[in-house]
């Protein structure tokens, strides 16, 4: 089974967290302007990104990679997962329909966030969200 882990990271708070999922799926883990590869050509994928602004997903360059990526997602198992400073999920809980809406199935049915810097607790968890997206 081919995973990859792909995520956008502006503080290395989600990056704590990609490493964290990356190792519990046994993935590749690239960042977003690293990642070079096709989307399609993978069984199951990791998306990555904090919330931006005003509850999005950054705009310049996860945003459009990821709207890319959308028509690829149909019928495949992801993971979505990523840091914030304020707020309440919103941009995540925005995110996991709009994957959904995409065909993918997100696993847990929803994304995994950490508050700030990531905790010991929360990279776990991120390792076990790893874990099973690789099952």
């Amino acid at each position: 089974m081919k995973i990859a882990v792909i995520y956008w990271s502006g503080t290395g708070n989600t990056e704590m967290m990609a490493q964290a999922v990356g190792e519990g799926a046994g993935a590749e883990v690239f960042s977003v302007s690293d990642f070079s590869g096709n989307v399609a050509d993978y069984d199951r994928i990791a998306f990555g990104c904090p919330a931006m602004g005003d509850e999005v997903l950054e705009e310049d360059e996860f945003e459009p990679f990821f709207t890319a990526a959308e028509g690829s997602l149909s019928g495949k198992k992801i993971a979505l997962f990523g840091s914030y400073d304020w707020g309440d999920g919103e941009w995540m809980r925005k995110w996991v329909e709009r994957a959904q809406a995409a065909g993918a199935e997100v696993i847990g049915g929803e994304g995994l966030i950490a508050n700030n810097t990531p905790d010991d607790d929360a990279l776990a968890a991120c390792k076990k969200l790893g874990e099973d997206l690789s099952k």
